[in-house]
Order: C-alpha cells, then sequence, then structure tokens
C-alpha cells in the first residue's frame, strides 16, 4: 500500500469533508492579535504551547511540518517569522495560501513527505513545528534525522505525538466509551486491526494511523542529535481514556 498517497488523498476528503478542526483556517482577529504579538498555537488539541518554548520569531525562519490547514503557518507568519509551511495534503496547504492572500501574508507552501525534506538544503531553519501528525508517519526516526539535518545549530524542534498507550485499546471500542486492551506497540492500522476492521476504516476513507513506541518518538529524536529540553502532557476529551491518562505528548528539543 502506497500509504503516502492514500493518506494525502484521505486528508483531502478531509478538507472538503470541512468537519475536522484541524482543517479550518484561522480567522482574521486571529492574525490581527499575532501581528501585535498576542498569539497561542498548539501542538495537541488543548494546551497552547508556551511563550518560553519559542525562539525570538521576527526574521526567524520556521518550517511548519506536516502543519497544513491554514492555522499555525499563517500565525507564526503574522509574528513575524519566515515561513514554510509543508503538507502531504494539497488540499491542507491550499487553507494556508488562502489565509495568506487574505491577511497579506508572505507564506511559502510545500507538498511532500516529511521522511525527505531533500529539497531544503541542511542548516535552513530556526525553528521545525510539528503539531500532532507523526501518527500518518510509518517510519518516525526517519522524520527525526531529517528534521535534525534541516534545523540550524541550536536549533528548535517543537513536536507533538500521541502516547503510544492510546494504541493498545481497540479503537472500535474506543468510540463506544470501552477500554478494551487489545494492539501491542508499535500499532499499524495496517497490521494491528483485524482484516474486516481495516476494511471498514478504508471503505471510510479514514487516514491509516500508526502507534510509534516510546522509544521511537522520544529515543529517536535523542539519537538524531536533539537534546529534550521542555515537555507537557494533554488529553484527548473526546476519548474515554481522558478519564485515566494523557494521550498527547508534547516535546521542544534542542539541536545540538
Amino acid at each position: 500500500m502506497d500509504i503516502r498517497s492514500y493518506n494525502r488523498d484521505a486528508w483531502n476528503r478531509e478538507v472538503e469533508g470541512g468537519e475536522s478542526r484541524w482543517t479550518k483556517p484561522v480567522d482574521s482577529e486571529i492574525i490581527a492579535r499575532a501581528r501585535n504579538g498576542d498569539f497561542s498555537i498548539v501542538l495537541t488539541e488543548n494546551i497552547p504551547v508556551p511563550h518560553r518554548w519559542f525562539p525570538p520569531l521576527k526574521g526567524a525562519d520556521v518550517l511548519c511540518l506536516a502543519s497544513g490547514g491554514g492555522q499555525q503557518g499563517p500565525v507564526l507568519a503574522a509574528v513575524g517569522a519566515n515561513v514554510t509551511v509543508f503538507d502531504n495534503s494539497p488540499a491542507q496547504l491550499e487553507q494556508d495560501q488562502l489565509v495568506a492572500e487574505r491577511e497579506a501574508l508572505t507564506i511559502k507552501t510545500v507538498e511532500g513527505d516529511a521522511a525527505d525534506l531533500s529539497m531544503f538544503t541542511d542548516e535552513s531553519f530556526d525553528l521545525v513545528f510539528n503539531p500532532c501528525s507523526t501518527v500518518f508517519m510509518q517510519d518516525v526516526r526517519a522524520v527525526w534525522r531529517e528534521c535534525a539535518r534541516v534545523l540550524r545549530p541550536g536549533g528548535i524542534l517543537m513536536t507533538g505525538s500521541m502516547n503510544p498507550i492510546h494504541y493498545i485499546f481497540d479503537l472500535f471500542k474506543m468510540d463506544e466509551d470501552i477500554l478494551e486492551v487489545t494492539h501491542a506497540i508499535p500499532y499499524s492500522d495496517l497490521t494491528s486491526l483485524p482484516k474486516e476492521d481495516l476494511d471498514e476504516q478504508l471503505a471510510r476513507g479514514l487516514p491509516v494511523e500508526f502507534g510509534h513506541s516510546l522509544t521511537d518518538l522520544l529515543g529517536g529524536q535523542l539519537d538524531a542529535g536533539f537534546v529534550i529540553t521542555d515537555m507537557y502532557e494533554d488529553y484527548m476529551l473526546e476519548s474515554p481514556l481522558h478519564n485515566y491518562h494523557p494521550s498527547y505528548i508534547a516535546t521542544r528539543a534542542l539541536k545540538k
């Protein structure tokens, strides 16, 4: 299965459907506040990224990685950063272009695979901002290596990840507020689900997901040359798991 092509089409459909909060561009009021330095963006579902995590943004070269949808990229551009938004979905990138044109912002958009940033030269960026999207990427270690390559020394990687505990449960029963331990980690829709469940998932056109281990999510950043300097957890409020454990991990890492 060509996972990149399938997930690209799936996210294009998400944009067309207009239901997902991650496909809805920010409004003009948010951009106006950001121009005055008053901004708030997320790596996970609810908790804003602390301002102390950011380097000086005016004039900074920022890569919003797998961050299409007209949300984080336009806000950072309004603050004064030189923003490149990189995403697998052209429809998501069109949302960023829409906000850029509407608000007279300069944003570069690039379509591609986050595990292959070969269109960017070494040490091109000061910040890589990666909201929770590695669940749609099969080889997360390759993503971290590419992030390290395109960041300048002292550059910062901010990423939101799904805690692997989310994927140990039967995901269909979770929709019914039932927590039943079913899957081993690492998880993959393609190999962890029974055939009939996978067929239903694909028939619905939902993106294919991967539940990576902490060794790959956190240890992979360390192996790529990062030092993790801060982190926080966040909850998926529509999941029954939120009554017991966070579903998200956000990390800030510094390239050595």
